[in-house]
């Protein structure tokens, strides 16, 4: 029960790390990365498909991105997909590749993807202490059940919030360095 518990509980805090890293690496910053096209779906063979997908997305200049698609028949659908999204790149196809040229960032924008960083990191904090305080119900539920006994229970809960710990400095590191990347060239 004991490890049950714990073991879920990481689990559950590496999701919500893991879910945060995924939002992180959609942000802008001053440098094309693949992550910044991975939301975008694309209407093509009747349904919506995932931009990765349909295509090899690579960054061969720090200031572009360069998409090319498996079938060079959906090139025009990946570049009306790209211009539908709110992304505000304008992609250019020469028939075989899509070229988008990532403008640079203005201080004001920075300043906006800073917040949005914080914002994003405060979220998993949030979810990290719900699992947090999930895990302390179930040692609390544990005990009883007389599945645990009262010292275990500490010591649980004693583990849950070291982990917990772990975690938001695990955020706290991931949001920073993503600020760090955004604010470079500043």
């Amino acid at each position: 029960m004991y490890d049950e518990i714990l073991l879920d509980t990481e689990e559950r805090m590496d999701k919500a790390l893991e879910h945060l890293r995924n939002n992180l690496a959609g942000i802008r910053t001053g440098r094309a990365n693949p992550g910044l096209v991975d939301s975008i779906r694309v209407e093509c063979y009747g349904s919506q498909t995932p931009l990765k997908q349909l295509a090899n997305v690579g960054c061969p200049e720090p200031q572009q991105i360069v998409i090319r698609p498996y079938d060079p028949s959906v090139i025009k659908d990946i570049e009306k997909a790209i211009v539908a999204s709110d992304l505000g790149y304008n992609p250019q196809g020469d028939g075989r590749v899509i070229r988008i040229n990532v403008p640079a960032l203005s201080g004001e924008v920075r300043k906006k993807m800073v917040t949005r960083i914080k914002e994003l990191a405060e979220e998993a904090k949030v979810s990290i202490r719900n699992v947090r305080r999930d895990g302390n119900k179930a040692a609390d539920q544990g005990q009883k059940d007389n599945a645990l006994t009262e010292d275990d229970r500490d010591l649980l809960k004693e583990e849950i919030q070291k982990l917990t710990n772990s975690y938001e400095d695990k955020v706290n590191d991931a949001a920073k360095n993503r600020e760090a990347e955004v604010m470079e060239d500043a």
